[in-house]
């Protein structure tokens, strides 16, 4: 039995858009395999194995997104002002303003604000809601932060 990946709706979308731009460019990577095995020895055609290859990684590439949509569950809006995920938070910490929104593990990437709801920062953000305070424990020492907005 799979469990359920939660996302939300961009993220959805965007595995979506890559699966079928995967799609249209495997049609190429086919006839590349083809003009390569027609080239004559396999065992000594270089073209035949990087196309082999190149083929291969689009396929197991297009197997794990069809996994990630089938097992994918776009998540409902939370509820107004509380903390859940594609919520979009700005917390204090240090007299300073950090600006998250709350993902799917699957679509985390804390470079560009996305953290995940399984994160020690996110399990402690989820249910929360504006100007609540909470604590993060860390390999550093416990962190603490005030919830300053919470838009869902």
């Amino acid at each position: 039995m799979t469990s359920i990946i939660p996302f939300t709706a961009d993220g959805m979308e965007k595995i979506k858009v890559e699966k079928e731009t995967l799609l249209l460019k495997r049609k190429d990577k086919v006839d590349s395999l083809r003009i390569a095995r027609e080239m004559g020895d396999l065992s000594e055609n270089a073209a035949y194995k990087v196309a082999r290859m190149e083929l291969s990684s689009l396929d197991s590439r297009v197997r794990y997104l069809s996994y990630l949509i089938r097992a994918g569950k776009v998540q409902s809006a939370p509820i107004i002002g509380k903390i859940g995920i594609g919520s979009k938070i700005t917390i204090l910490q240090d007299k300073k303003n950090l600006v998250f929104e709350i993902v799917g593990s699957f679509e985390s990437n804390p470079a560009k604000g996305k953290i995940s709801h399984l994160s020690p920062l996110g399990k402690a953000l989820m249910g929360k809601a504006a100007e609540d305070k909470i604590t993060v424990n860390t390999p550093g020492g416990s962190i603490s932060y005030k919830i300053i907005s919470v838009q869902n």
